[in-house]
């Protein structure tokens, strides 16, 4: 096993040009990271305590192609506890602007890491590096927004009583300690949507990604390394959800920050109360696009699948749930088939392609399940349906057709349930309350889009969407509103000053006026 690997040149697919076998285009790669036997704890990288090992697989085509840590209870506590001294040195106490300095120099040294960043995200999830390509650019962009914030922090906050006779002075303080906790399907930003306002506001942090994408983080580590970040202000553990639970019930913690499904996000919910400690949690969705009927179809199938099923439906907020007008059902249910049966699925190494792998075999054989419980309960496949079979090298991969369902029924498992993968279901409505009504029958909240010529009407449903985000004609996280789910899609918002605001305290230290 290699310890901390120095970067090297990494070689590009070849531009434009498809890539037709998957192993050469594998061997031309020379990956700064693949087999490692360190983490990053106290600004060094530092051999791991615990003895076993996670392996880092390629979802395109089913081999193993690195490995790290499977960290210990050793490491976690050596990770908080660098972070605990961290936080009692001088990163607290350092003014925002001066930590603002710090982001931005973390965010020009991510932009050079960007093509390394990309090719090792892609080779975790199999996002196509038409996806992962953007990574760097969009996790640099947040840490500059977050940046930006530094005199909201410095600002004097003064509150009169509102009888008269004294003031508060409002103190923002740092929450403390911060164990931020990263899923598979967007490793990079879903990390530094919490990293940059935790350190703008004074927080140190312990990482802990998730098991099948440990590797490509390591940039954002080395980032901050290379900008001068004190030691132990950013700490990195690898490992199972056995040491995410680990990290969450450490006594040196503050805070927890989590990304990832419902069930796992209860069960940090669960603990996070009985510890009285603050927990964000962004969760699973399963978000509906309402077509209102005088929609232009054509500007909706131009954002399609950014908007429903973007990195290969392995999104949390994208809306797979098409709801058509009656009056247009077949309509909608044709141009939203031929635009995605016309994105061209193959190795996520070539640029041209739309549709990767899911991100494991384990989400492979759930998404499967999905679309055989769609068939059996009466829904009709108008394109995909089945694993693909692919060739040129990825004949071992988790590849399944981008699917459509069409005559989907409210009660069905696939427009209920989150699948996670490349499937759309296609339901139907009378009047708008209807659309409206089953939009919000739902378990979660997270997205949702409304497609309208008139913006006034679609802006009028997507008041009534009881969900954390709506989008008119499209959909995009925005790095300065707020961004979060309600119901079974979480608790808090991450975003946005109010994004800021989950990362400190308050004190109010009163005074005769």
């Amino acid at each position: 096993m290699t310890s901390h690997t120095e970067s090297s040149t990494t070689a590009s697919p070849p531009a434009g040009s498809a890539v037709t076998d998957a192993s050469a285009a594998r061997s031309a790669l020379a990956m700064p990271y693949s087999h490692v036997d360190d983490m990053f704890i106290d600004g060094a990288w530092t051999p791991a305590v615990g003895t076993g090992r996670n392996p880092v697989t390629d979802p395109a085509t089913g081999e193993v192609w690195g490995s790290v840590p499977d960290g210990s209870a050793e490491d976690v506590d050596a990770a908080v506890v660098s972070a605990r001294r961290a936080f009692a040195g001088e990163w607290p106490r350092l003014t925002p602007t001066e930590r603002a300095q710090y982001l931005v120099r973390i965010a020009d040294e991510i932009e050079k890491r960007a093509t390394e960043l990309s090719l090792t995200n892609t080779r975790e999830n199999g996002s196509p590096v038409s996806e992962s390509s953007g990574a760097a650019a969009n996790a640099a962009g947040i840490l500059r927004y977050f940046a930006s914030l530094a005199d909201y922090l410095e600002r004097e906050d003064v509150r009169a009583f509102p009888r008269g006779g004294g003031e508060s002075v409002v103190r923002r303080d740092p929450a403390g300690v911060c164990a931020l906790i990263a899923p598979w399907n967007f490793p990079i930003n879903l990390v530094v949507i919490k990293l940059a306002p935790a350190l703008l506001a004074g927080c140190t942090v312990v990482i802990k990604p998730a098991s099948p994408t440990p590797l490509s983080i390591r940039f954002i580590i080395d980032a901050v390394a290379a900008a001068g970040v004190p030691a132990g202000v950013v700490n990195l553990i690898t490992g199972t959800g056995r040491l995410g639970d680990a990290l969450v019930r450490h006594p040196g913690v503050d805070k927890v920050a989590f990304t990832g499904s419902t069930p796992v996000g209860r069960r940090i919910a669960a603990a996070s109360g009985e510890l009285l400690r603050p927990v964000t949690l962004e969760l699973g969705g399963k978000s509906s696009a309402i077509v209102m009927p005088d929609a232009d179809l054509d500007a909706m199938a131009s954002v399609l699948i950014r908007s429903c099923m973007r990195n290969t439906g392995q999104t949390c907020y994208i809306s797979t749930r098409i709801l058509a007008p009656a009056s247009r059902y077949d309509e909608v249910v044709d141009v939203v088939t031929a635009t995605i049966a016309a994105g061209q699925q193959g190795d996520p190494l070539d640029p041209a392609t739309v549709f990767g792998p899911t991100a494991t075999e384990a989400q492979f054989r759930t998404v499967l399940d999905y679309v055989e419980s769609g068939r059996a309960e009466g829904a009709r496949a108008t394109t995909g349906g089945r694993a693909a079979q692919l060739s040129g090298g990825l004949e071992g991969g988790y590849f399944i057709e981008p699917t459509v369902f069409a005559d989907v029924e409210p009660w069905m498992r696939i427009s209920r349930e989150e699948i996670f993968g490349p499937v759309l279901s296609v339901l139907k409505y009378s009047t708008i309350d209807e659309a409206i009504e089953l939009a919000n029958n739902t378990d979660f909240g997270l997205g949702g889009i409304v497609f309208g010529e008139d913006e006034s009407a679609a802006l009028a449903v997507a008041d009534r969407m009881d969900t954390g985000s709506v989008g008119i004609n499209f959909f995009a996280s925005n790095h300065a509103a707020p961004f979060g789910g309600r119901h079974d899609s979480g608790l808090g918002t991450e975003y946005g000053i109010e994004g800021l605001n989950a990362y400190l305290t308050y004190k109010s230290i009163h005074r005769r006026g």
